[in-house]
């Protein structure tokens, strides 16, 4: 069973030599073999069970048109909600997913329900087999169930980037037994996008860190500080900023007992000749909502009962045009509320700024996606990663767990 994430040492890059699924396709070492692809449909469902966003499954069907192209014998599986381990209930069924690629491939496929202990499948043919997660075993890796995933295929391919820090049965332990095991061509194109953001950037190299919580991101901010050259905080996490600063921030969001870390952060990033960029002038309102009066002033002026909503538009201003003159961009979070239209600026500047920029640029993260989303920018963006957790703990420096296996098995 693998070990949790481990931190990457400072001087290991990203890259890895990994073997890339495309690349056994075009030597015709695919066909007629039993191909086994774990992809991330874990998409959302509403209350009747019907798809409600679908990107997801778009987005898994380049390596299973690839896989039919090549001649293979196709099996898919997923993880779909938090189902519990050997108790299947309808609403865990991947029933609608099935639909959905159905439709999508223009071809049949068929869901099969127990299927650990053998699938029936054809070259030429796909089957989705039923909810991973539901598979005793499963979470933990237990190597009796990793060995039976192991010899349903010949090669085993990972293609979910959104589960790539999980250990798990078709994560990991599959990746163990399996004679194969390679990156699928979403899996491959994040390591791509990784490696050209982080381990071989072009200079400068801006990180925009946002989110409610210094907590929650301060490894990602210390890892992020050592590389660097300009880290942009935003939300709350600015705001412990501002107060390690000794700026006022009156009622708002902040954590005072990580002021000494923040200042850690701060230091790291002057004794490199780089800097964290302390908002000049923010935006306030006297209640958390959307018709709340927003007031703009410098952040000198914040009052005792005031609340810190968005940067300012000098802030602004003076960001975007660090953006615009950067060489490469990791987005992750929007710098304010930009839910409410009062409170929005500071984030759909940044955004733009981002899309005007030459830089290559990479985001992740829900909140960033739908600020992505929001202001139509999709298109100029260098890559938009697929998973969040795993986006999240690589920028922390982690060693992910599917990466390492991968690697492993690329050595062997």
């Amino acid at each position: 069973m693998a070990d949790s994430p481990q931190v990457r040492p400072a001087d290991r890059p990203i890259p890895m030599n990994i073997l890339r699924f495309s690349d056994l396709c075009a030597q015709g070492l695919v066909r007629g073999q039993r191909v086994f692809i774990r992809a991330d449909l874990n998409v959302p469902l509403d209350s009747q069970g019907a798809i409600t966003e679908d990107t997801r499954i778009r987005a898994s069907v380049p390596c299973i048109q690839m896989a039919l192209d090549a001649g293979a014998a196709v099996m898919v599986t997923s993880h779909l909600g938090r189902p519990i381990e050997g108790a299947f209930k309808p609403e865990d069924s991947l029933a609608p997913v099935a639909a959905r690629l159905a439709s999508l491939l223009g071809r049949e496929v068929p869901l099969l329900p127990d299927w650990v202990d053998g699938v029936q499948v054809q070259p030429g043919q796909v089957v989705l087999l039923e909810n991973c997660r539901v598979n005793v075993g499963e979470k933990k890796n237990a190597e009796p169930l990793a060995r039976k995933l192991a010899a349903l295929c010949d090669i085993f391919v990972n293609d979910a980037f959104g589960t790539a820090h999980r250990a798990e049965g078709t994560t990991y332990g599959i990746a163990q037994y399996a004679p194969i095991a390679c990156a699928g061509p979403l899996l491959a194109a994040e390591i791509d996008a990784i490696t050209q953001a982080l381990a071989k950037p072009q200079r400068p190299l801006v990180a925009i860190v946002a989110g409610s919580k210094v907590s929650t991101k301060l490894s990602i901010l210390q890892s992020l500080s050592r590389n660097v050259d300009q880290l942009i905080v935003g939300g709350g996490i600015a705001n412990t900023f501002m107060l390690a600063a000794g700026l006022p921030i009156g009622k708002s969001l902040a954590e005072p007992s990580l002021l000494d870390e923040a200042r850690a952060v701060i230091e790291a990033m002057k004794a490199r000749g780089a800097e964290v960029p302390i908002p000049t002038d923010v935006v306030t309102a006297k209640t958390f909502a959307a018709d709340a009066v927003a007031v703009t002033k410098a952040s000198t002026d914040v009052a005792d009962d005031d609340l810190i909503l968005d940067i300012g538009p000098e802030t602004a201003r003076r960001l975007a045009d660090q953006l615009k003159s950067a060489g490469t961009i990791v987005w992750n979070g929007p710098v304010g509320v930009f839910e409410f239209a009062a409170f929005e600026n500071g984030t759909r500047t940044i955004a733009n700024a981002i899309a005007e920029s030459p830089a290559f640029s990479i985001a992740g993260g829900g909140d960033t996606l739908a600020a992505i989303a929001k202001y139509g920018i999709e298109k100029e963006m260098g890559y938009i990663s697929t998973g969040g957790g795993a986006f999240l703990e690589i920028l922390e420096g982690k060693i992910l767990p599917a990466f390492e296996i991968l690697e492993k098995r690329a050595a062997t």
